[in-house]
């Protein structure tokens, strides 16, 4: 016997959550909305708000926008606190801060001077090019 389909969860929230040991209306009332949310997310799904607000209208037996904002709102700090309560993923180290360091490049004086004509190359160092006091011809 399968359980009675829940308003807005469609099949595959209805997987997830079944997955996490949540299987009737009465398994997710006993919890409430955020934990519901967060069981799928520890267990490695990548939920959406989305799931979050269809729990709530789920429990709630309205269309999942129909939820004000202000009840999102409150769903969302809810979440993002119960999130950073997770420990960091396995294998794969804490996110850091992003640094970006730029560098001056570097200029020589006789390009600035004209003496290179930007290839980097002296004259005796291109092919068939010679230096005066080398001796070469």
């Amino acid at each position: 016997m399968t359980a009675p389909k829940m308003r807005n969860i469609g099949p595959k929230s209805a997987a997830w959550l079944r997955q996490v040991g949540l299987r009737t209306h009465e398994d997710i009332s006993a919890i409430g909305t955020v934990e519901a949310f967060m069981r799928v997310k520890r267990a490695g799904f990548k939920p959406t708000l989305n799931l979050l607000y269809a729990i709530e209208g789920a429990l709630l037996d309205c269309h999942w926008q129909e939820i004000s904002d202000e009840r999102r709102q409150q769903l969302i700090q809810a979440a993002e606190a119960a999130t950073a309560l997770l420990p960091p993923p396995r294998n794969k180290p804490a996110a850091a801060p992003v640094h970006t360091t730029v560098h001056a490049e570097e200029r020589h004086d006789a390009f600035e001077a004209g003496g290179l004509d930007g290839t980097g190359l002296d004259d005796d160092d291109r092919p068939g090019g010679h230096d005066e006091d080398d001796g070469r011809d």
